[in-house]
Order: structure tokens, then C-alpha cells, then sequence
């Protein structure tokens, strides 16, 4: 066999052994310049060269079915990483980033259609931008994203800039120029048969797009749709298992509500039907609302609260009372102060002031509905009960001002059981309401008695309050002052007392009688008296003067005494008070040791009081024994006078 034939038949050996060993093409050109160094045999140079080309087609075949199948592993493992539950944003980020490195490319970027504004909005972006960035738009006519759109297929173009297949717009053809871009390619995304999307990849030189390339991207753009789909469904999904997981928080804060609601409502008024007072019942409403609570009446005075408010503002509170009560609902301030009325049927009996420790609930106005019914259903209760009683404590007080077939005995042993001790200090208090408003008037002074724990009547057109205390001026002034307000112009009220039995009632009613009448004809309307106050002045003013009840208030115990120790206690004061308050000339004209005078002065001041003495209190004293003396004369002359009653013991 010649040499060059053993040549060729090596070079052929060697172009099938650097194909088994994917030589690069370069070292094929080798291998013929070797065993063919001048190509003076044509025949086996063209057998070589034909070798040497199938040999480079089938190294670029194998090269192709290499990046085919490096192509096809990179879009499975894109494949797989779209199946992970990413959220939209994250799984555009995902997908931005394998579509640029799967071609090796400059840039790649998401644009979604937005047809209420006719454009395209790009959603995520990966690589090198400048211009094209989250959120850049442009106008949905021309450019490779409609163009790929209108033909449901990938649309690409070696040489962007420079492609006349397409219409350009300057807004695209801009930013092209702004990122330097050359090569272009965008695949449409679809749900179905609406196109919703396109993915794009660009490079910044020119590059033709291989077909095993372009079938790629196709592949990649049907996956992003339905990971797209799939995200956007997951994302629904998590928006309503949100809302679900919201609806569920929120019945449950309903459910938690309303059976805070309904213990509260049972407690309140299980605290009614076991006969518990206001003051209780605020307190557990104020523990259930959290903040403090005062229940205030229609003249805005306290009847209980639970915590104090520190600097309430009145002129705040008034405005907001009015208007809770006109919309008759539970009205908040701009302060953050509540108010809620208290009603039965259209009357008004009490509204609740509410301050709360926190900022208010969502329940608040429903808590404090409940709280005002069930307020309102005590206060009813109370008032039915206060009526009923307040018809026995009418009934005794009328019994105690007449004549009555009790004995007064009796009669405190009844008011005892109407929680109205006698033993105790009292005052009497008689008020006349004029201005024909007597009606209003006595259901004032029936609250006003039953909150004092007194006693009221009605007697010739006034008021008579039996009240504890000491102080008769004191409590007719109170009761001036809160009646005046009530009626809305001034009353005149008279009172006297102190009183601790049953059978003094009478002449201390009737004492303060005389002060109002002596206040009627000074012509003092408004004003308030009291014995102590008015003195004898009251005897002489009073249309119907009682000269007996004067001298027995002013002197009576100083009588009692000569009556039953038979003294001259009331001889020795008028020798006293005829000396010139003189013991020892008072001695002389009794005919007595001065002691014996000093004696019987400190008998006198034990049974009239240290303030006998006293100018005014001297001269009501001097005045009591001229009236008892003219009355003894009287008497001896055969004259008809009314006897005194018997002096209170």
C-alpha cells in the first residue's frame, strides 16, 4: 500500500478519534495539514476535506445537542424552583434572573398590561438598568412586547435599534438607547388565550438568536405563565386564608364581646333583683367598662360613683349630656369622655359619666347601654318603693302633727321601723312654695326627704320636712336654696328644733311656723329663720301670735322648775333683771343672802343655757316674764286665756 495512503487512512483515524474526544475544531485543521503537507494528491486532499467537514458537522452537532441539553437541564431546574410557593414578587425576581443567565445575557425584565391606562408597567428587572427599572411604563402600542402579543409567539430581533420589521415609538426607543441594548427578545404571557405579560432578554451587542434559543425562551415564558398563575392563585389563597383567619379573629372578638356583654348585663341585674343600692352597682359597672363612672341626676347632682375625675371640665360635660340627651344614646367627647342617659320610657332619670382608664373599645357604647338599663331599672325600683314607703312616712308624719290615737310611743317605734330614728336629733323645716308650682314642689320634697331619711307633709299650701340635724337655719337654708333652683324663683322657709322625742314634733313645727310667718311680714321673700334667729320677733310679727309657746321656748324650764321644786327661780330673775343685773341689790329687794342669789343664777343658767345673759337672748327673757306675769294678773282677775300646753320635756 503507498505512503499516502496510509497518510489519509491515519488522518482519517485521527479526525475519528478527536471526535470521540470532542477536540476543538481548530485541532481538525491540524490533522490535515499534516498528512497532507502539499496537497499534490487531489483525490485525498478532497477525501480529507470532505472528512474534515462531516467531522465539524458532527462536533457542531454534538456542540448543539451539548447546549440543547445544557438548555433543557437549566429550564428543568428552572422548572423546579418555579414550583416552590414563592410570592409574586419574589418568584418575577426568580424568573428575571434564570431567563438572562439560560441565554447569558445582558438583561431581562417582566412588564405586565394594564388596560385601564393603555400601557405596560415593568414588574421586575434583572441585570445592569438604568432606565428600566420596578415600575417604569410605557404606551401599550408598538414595540417588541405587542408585537410578540399580537402574535401569541416570541418575538426577537438581532439588532433592535436598526429592526424596521415594527413600528418604533420614541418612549421605547429611548430607553433602548439609554441601556445600550442591541439584541432583543420578548415572549408573550398568557392565561389561556388573554395575554397578560411578555418576559424580555436583551444583550448589549448583536446577537442572532439560535432556534434551539428562541424554543427555549418559548418554553421559559409558558412556564412563568402558569408559576404566574400558580403565584397568583397562592397569593388569593393567602388573601383569603388572611380575610378567613381575619373574619375568625374577629367573630371570636364578637363571641368574646358579646358574652362580656351578656355577663355583664346578668351580673347588673342580678345586683337589681337582690336589692343592691346604686353605689354597688356603679362600682361593678365601672369594674366591667374600666374607667371611672358617676351617675348623676337631671340636676346634674352626684347619687354614686365609682373613681374620681380630675379637672372635669363642667362646660364640656354639659354639652355633651345634651346632646347624649337628644340623640338618647351614648355621646363621646373630643376629650374622650362618654355620656349615656339613663331612661324609662321618654323621662330622663339619671345620666352616667364615663371616663375610661384606656382608649375606648369597640363595645363601649353597648356596655354602657346595658350599664344605663340597667341603672334605670333600679332607679324605677327604687322610685316604686320609695313611693310606697314614702305614702307610710306621709301617713306618720301626718299622725305626729295631729291628733292621733297612737301614743308617741308608738308613733317612733312606726317611724323606727321606717328607718327614721326620733331619739335622734331633728329639725323641723316649713317651706311655702308660692307661685302655684306646689306640685313640683312636693315631689322635690319627697326625694329630698327620702334621701335625707326624713319625713314630709303637706299643711296650707307649704311644705313641712321633719330632718335629722341640729341646725334649723342651716337646714332651711338648704332647703330654700334647692327648692328656689327647682322652682326657678326664691322660697321663703322657716325652721326650728332641735327635737328628740316624738311629742315635741308638734310645738317645734309650730314654732317654725311663726318664723316663716314672721318672714312673710317683714316681707323677707327668700329668706330663712330660725327661732334663734328671729327671737321674739317672730311672736310679734306672726299674723297669730303665741304668746304661751314664746314663754314656754324662752323660759319654760326656768317655770318647770318653781313648779315642781317649788323655787322662786322666775321671782329672783325679775329681781335681777329689776336691779340692773345686781345680785346684791337683788338680795336686798328679795330679802336673801347675795349667795343665795349667785345660787339660784347657776341653777337658772343650767336650765336656760350660758347665753341667757346675753343682750339679745336678756331681753327675749325679760319680755317671756312680762308675758307671764300680765298672764298670772289675768288669771287672778277671772279672765278667760288660753292655757299653755305643757312644756316639752
Amino acid at each position: 500500500m503507498p505512503s499516502e495512503d496510509h497518510s489519509v487512512r491515519d488522518a482519517l483515524f485521527s479526525l475519528f478519534e478527536l471526535l470521540a474526544t470532542e477536540a476543538p475544531p481548530e485541532r481538525f485543521e491540524e490533522v490535515i495539514r499534516t498528512a497532507l503537507p502539499d496537497r499534490t494528491d487531489t483525490e485525498s486532499a478532497a477525501l480529507l476535506d470532505r472528512a474534515r467537514g462531516l467531522a465539524l458537522d458532527i462536533h457542531s452537532l454534538f456542540a448543539r445537542r451539548h447546549q440543547r441539553e445544557a438548555g433543557l437541564a437549566a429550564l428543568v431546574d428552572t422548572a423546579r424552583e418555579l414550583t416552590l410557593p414563592y410570592e409574586l414578587d419574589v418568584l418575577l425576581k426568580v424568573v428575571t434572573r434564570r431567563a438572562r443567565l439560560l441565554l447569558n445575557l445582558d438583561m431581562s425584565w417582566i412588564s405586565f398590561h394594564d388596560p385601564a391606562e393603555d400601557c405596560s408597567y415593568v414588574r421586575a428587572a434583572d441585570g445592569h438598568a438604568s432606565a428600566i427599572t420596578v415600575g417604569f411604563r410605557i404606551a401599550e402600542s408598538g414595540g417588541p412586547g405587542s408585537r410578540s402579543g399580537t402574535l401569541a409567539a416570541p418575538f426577537w430581533s438581532p439588532d433592535f435599534p436598526g429592526d424596521d420589521r415594527f413600528p418604533h415609538t420614541g418612549a421605547i426607543d429611548g430607553v433602548v438607547r439609554a441601556e445600550g441594548l442591541r439584541a432583543l427578545m420578548a415572549v408573550p404571557l398568557h392565561d389561556g388565550n388573554h395575554v397578560f405579560g411578555s418576559l424580555y432578554v436583551a444583550d448589549r451587542k448583536v446577537r442572532h438568536f439560535a432556534p434551539d434559543e428562541i424554543t427555549q425562551m418559548s418554553s421559559l415564558g409558558d412556564l412563568v405563565s402558569v408559576a404566574i398563575k400558580k403565584a397568583r392563585l397562592l397569593d388569593r389563597a393567602r388573601d383569603e386564608i388572611s380575610e378567613l383567619e381575619l373574619d375568625s379573629s374577629r367573630a371570636m372578638d364578637f363571641f368574646s364581646a358579646a358574652r362580656h356583654l351578656r355577663e355583664t348585663q346578668s351580673r347588673l341585674i342580678d345586683l337589681v333583683l337582690r336589692g343592691r343600692d346604686l353605689h354597688e352597682l356603679t362600682a361593678v359597672a365601672a369594674g366591667a367598662l374600666d374607667g371611672v363612672l358617676l351617675v348623676r341626676d337631671v340636676a346634674g347632682r352626684e347619687l354614686a360613683g365609682a373613681g374620681e375625675v380630675p379637672g372635669l371640665d363642667e362646660g364640656e360635660l354639659l354639652r355633651t349630656v345634651l346632646d347624649a340627651h337628644t340623640e338618647r344614646a351614648p355621646v363621646r367627647s373630643a376629650e374622650g369622655l362618654w355620656c349615656c342617659p339613663a331612661a324609662a320610657g321618654d323621662e330622663i332619670l339619671a345620666t352616667l359619666v364615663f371616663v375610661p382608664r384606656e382608649a375606648s373599645s369597640d363595645i363601649t357604647a353597648q356596655l354602657l347601654r346595658i350599664v344605663a338599663q340597667a341603672t334605670a331599672v333600679l332607679l324605677q325600683v327604687q322610685r316604686s318603693a320609695a313611693a310606697a314607703e314614702g305614702q307610710m312616712r306621709d301617713q306618720l308624719f301626718h299622725e305626729l302633727l295631729s291628733s292621733s290615737q297612737y301614743t308617741p310611743a308608738q308613733l317612733a317605734e312606726r317611724a323606727r321601723r321606717l328607718a327614721v330614728d326620733l331619739t335622734e336629733p331633728h329639725v323641723a323645716v316649713v317651706a311655702r312654695p308660692e307661685g302655684g308650682a306646689q306640685g313640683k314642689a312636693v315631689v322635690w320634697a319627697s326625694s329630698y326627704a327620702h334621701r335625707l331619711s326624713g319625713l314630709k307633709t303637706t299643711d296650707g299650701g307649704c311644705i313641712v320636712l321633719l330632718l335629722p340635724g341640729t341646725d334649723p337655719g342651716a337646714a332651711a337654708r338648704r332647703v330654700s336654696r334647692e327648692l328656689s333652683s327647682v322652682l326657678g324663683h326664691p322660697v321663703t322657709a322657716g325652721a326650728a328644733g332641735p327635737i328628740t322625742s316624738a311629742g315635741s314634733i308638734v310645738p317645734t313645727y309650730q314654732e317654725a311656723r311663726r318664723c316663716l310667718d314672721a318672714l312673710t311680714a317683714l316681707g323677707g321673700d327668700g329668706a330663712t329663720a330660725s327661732p334663734q334667729e328671729l327671737g321674739f320677733l317672730g311672736m310679734l310679727l306672726s299674723e297669730r301670735p303665741d304668746t304661751v309657746a314664746f314663754i314656754t321656748f324662752t323660759i319654760g324650764p326656768v317655770l318647770d322648775y318653781d313648779s315642781q321644786q317649788c323655787t322662786e327661780l322666775v321671782r329672783t330673775l325679775e329681781a335681777y333683771f329689776a336691779s340692773g343685773n345686781s345680785p346684791t341689790r337683788a338680795a336686798e329687794s328679795l330679802h336673801v343672802h347675795p349667795n343665795t342669789v349667785s345660787r339660784r343664777l347657776e341653777r337658772i343658767t343650767d336650765l336656760l343655757g350660758p347665753g341667757w345673759q346675753e343682750p339679745v337672748r336678756a331681753l327675749e327673757v325679760q319680755l317671756a316674764l312680762r308675758l307671764h306675769r300680765a298672764r298670772h294678773t289675768l288669771l287672778k282677775g277671772g279672765a278667760e286665756l288660753p292655757q299653755a300646753e305643757a312644756p316639752a320635756t
